[in-house]
């Protein structure tokens, strides 16, 4: 497991798919703002859940966030788009809605910026968002992403193009917590 200062990254279990099916996918408005990718109904326990996993997936790194302290699964991050030849990756994450405004995305941001840089050994990170995340905007900045672009009418999101906000942080401007070696379990 990775570990922040309020979070666990740890591997996806089973059990976790049905909770983060429903408490996340289920919700169309909020999966339309968070995917690339229409919603579409998908059966519960399906292999076609976008959080099911295929271990065998190299450029895909899902994880399952668990509140350190109460051990509960609070929500799901990803390094999604790994690249190894240019050794880049995008970053994104979901929290369930009774873990949102609590601090926890800034924290698993943290950890998923020391498996890309450290683990991986990635150059650069990304994430795409809406304008008005700023939930994940924040998140995004407290850890030292740079406001890169904005990719306008970029996101086909509830009937309308929507603006993507472009954020980029290199491995040499990272500047990890050194309270946290955010490696162990």
């Amino acid at each position: 497991m990775l570990k922040g200062d309020k979070v666990g990254l740890r591997a996806r279990h089973e059990d976790d798919i049905p909770i983060l099916h429903s408490e996340l996918y289920d919700d169309v408005a909020t999966q339309a703002r968070a995917n690339g990718r229409p919603w579409h109904p998908v059966t519960p326990g399906s292999k076609d859940s976008q959080f099911a996993v295929d271990d065998t997936e190299r450029g895909h790194a899902p994880f399952s966030v668990v509140d350190l302290d109460s051990g509960t699964l609070i929500g799901s991050a990803v390094l999604w788009g790994i690249d190894d030849h240019n050794r880049t990756a995008h970053i994104g994450l979901g929290l369930l809605p009774s873990a949102r405004g609590k601090g926890y995305g800034t924290d698993v941001v943290a950890v998923l910026c020391h498996y890309g840089f450290v683990v991986r050994g990635l150059h650069r990170l990304q994430i795409e968002t809406l304008p008005d995340n700023d939930a994940m905007l924040r998140s995004a900045e407290r850890n030292g992403f740079v406001r890169e672009g904005v990719l306008r009418s970029a996101a086909w999101v509830m009937g309308e193009f929507v603006d993507e906000v472009l954020l980029g942080l290199l491995a040499e401007e990272w500047k990890p917590d050194p309270k946290n070696n955010r490696t162990g379990t």
